[in-house]
């Protein structure tokens, strides 16, 4: 149970924010429309949680491979060529995805002094997604990184 919930963590964080934001969004909708009232906080609410789905639903997606790739033009190369170019994409996001999670630490620490407009939280809480995110999109190019130096130099393995 636990190493499921593991392998599909980003998915359940993703959804959890999704449904927050949606469900916090009807209510102040229907709200608005059949009282006098509505949640004043509901906008930022609705906001932060979306900053936090998609981050982690990028995270997700790389990880699922499911992300944009040009599989033509990778197709189209021979199949030695194929691999150089996975353990070439791999090792570039890698370092691509390290660079954008320390830009996001350092970000994130300037923020924590600027308090949100509504909640009056540290804006820490919302660039943290960035961290979380990068983080996670680093582990996983890392982890397709192995995998491709692993099937570039196995005997009589030329591919993922």
């Amino acid at each position: 149970m636990l190493k499921q919930w593991l392998a599909n963590f980003e998915e359940i964080l993703c959804g959890g924010f999704l449904l927050v934001m949606v469900v916090t969004v009807i209510v102040n909708v229907l709200l608005r429309y059949l009282t006098p009232y509505s949640l004043f906080w509901a906008e930022e609410l609705a906001t932060i949680c979306f900053v936090w789905a998609v981050f982690i639903g990028a995270s997700a997606t790389f990880k699922r491979k499911m992300d944009i790739s040009i599989d033509v033009v990778v197709n189209a190369l021979p199949r030695a060529w194929q691999s150089w170019l996975r353990l070439f994409v791999a090792g570039g996001v890698l370092i691509l995805g390290l660079f954008i999670f320390y830009i996001s630490i350092v970000f994130t620490v300037i923020a924590i002094e600027k308090p949100t407009a509504v909640f009056g939280v540290s804006s820490a809480v919302v660039n943290s997604a960035l961290i979380v995110s990068f983080g996670l999109i680093s582990w996983h190019a890392l982890r397709f990184l192995i995998s491709a130096i692993a099937a570039k130099f196995s005997t009589g393995k030329n591919e993922l």
